[in-house]
């Protein structure tokens, strides 16, 4: 019997998953973060060092029974990031054929039906990635956030909020109920004192706050739902690119979406579909609904010459729902 390893780690958290050759989930182990520009390279080191023993520990099987590994790395966005991420891999000791790819590829990989196509990334932060057929051109975007005009996850969504509400404020644009949502929130005074904190940084308004404008917009705030329509687009539009770049305007291909955001339901959804429809009216899209774990060792069997087909897809995702439990595909 063969066995398979699949890594993702994260800025949250880091998962080691080890599977057979017929996709029964062998061994799974969830540790700390791992993205190396919260934690440094000696950050992890360390936490692929923790996951991959007690990972093997669970299965009772050495590093040389490993047949095939893939490696999903947050903050593996640059071709001269590789060699140093590369590096503390190899500190495993595998001797196995291995590949390592950014965090948005394993949702695309284990989100489709034949592992290829667009994921779309919004949960903290927003990513947009795509794969051809065989796994040998990459289309992608930054992955920089508002630095480089990628802006659809909860912490651009919220930024823009509170811009509005700044805007509201000076009266550049007519009030808005995201004004009160935040001042309520944040415990302030009033909208001065909301926006005074703000700026000082005695309110701390992030991400997490994301959920606050769907809830707004769906009271009927026009504002609000005007913002989240704009979010949409955005990632359509990043999804654009990346379609471009694979040349896959006359394709049928699927758009798997990824990241709390999604939960926001159609107001966030429809304009992102409308967007892509334009440039590609064969997409499809999908949901994730298992790990991307899942992905990284569908990539690993991939290094060993095994393409998975649909009964190992969905053992994979039968097999691992007992150790992780329910996923919502939060990123």
């Amino acid at each position: 019997m063969r066995y398979f390893l699949g890594a993702d780690a994260g800025g949250t958290k880091t998962r080691f998953l080890i599977s057979d050759e017929e996709g029964s989930t062998v061994a799974f182990y969830e540790g700390g973060p791992g993205n190396h520009q919260m934690v440094g390279f000696d950050g992890l080191r360390d936490v692929l060092h923790e996951c991959f023993g007690r990972v093997l520990s669970q299965a009772g099987i050495s590093a040389d029974q490993i047949a095939g590994a893939g490696f999903s790395i947050a903050g593996y966005d640059w071709p001269c990031e590789y060699e140093p991420i590369m590096a503390e891999i190899d500190t495993l000791g595998l001797r196995a054929p291995r590949k390592l790819v950014n965090d948005a590829i394993p949702g695309l990989v284990a989100g489709t039906k034949e592992g290829w196509g667009v994921a779309v990334v919004s949960g903290t932060g927003c990513n947009c990635r795509g794969w051809d057929r065989a796994h040998q051109r990459e289309g992608r975007v930054t992955g920089y956030g508002v630095v480089m005009g990628e802006a659809a996850g909860g912490s651009e969504l919220v930024f823009r909020a509170m811009q509005l509400v700044g805007y509201a404020w000076s009266r550049r644009i007519p009030p808005t109920a995201l004004t009160e949502a935040f001042i309520e929130f944040a415990g302030a005074r009033d909208v001065e004192d909301l926006l005074e904190g703000y700026t000082k940084g005695r309110y701390q308004i992030g991400a997490s706050e994301a959920p606050l404008v769907f809830r707004v917009a769906e009271a009927g705030d026009q504002t609000a739902r005007d913002l989240i329509a704009w979010a949409g687009c955005q990632l359509g539009e990043m999804a654009i690119g990346v379609i471009r770049q694979l040349g896959f305007e006359d394709e049928q291909f699927e758009v798997v979406m990824s990241g709390s955001m999604f939960d926001g339901g159609a107001r966030l959804i429809e304009p992102m579909q409308e967007t892509i429809w334009r440039v590609a009216p064969g997409a499809t899209f999908v949901r994730l609904a298992v790990p991307p774990v899942i992905g990284s060792v569908l990539i690993g069997m991939e290094q060993a010459g095994l393409r998975a087909g649909p009964e190992v897809r969905a053992r994979l995702a039968q097999t691992i729902a007992a150790p992780v439990g329910e996923y919502r595909g939060e990123s």
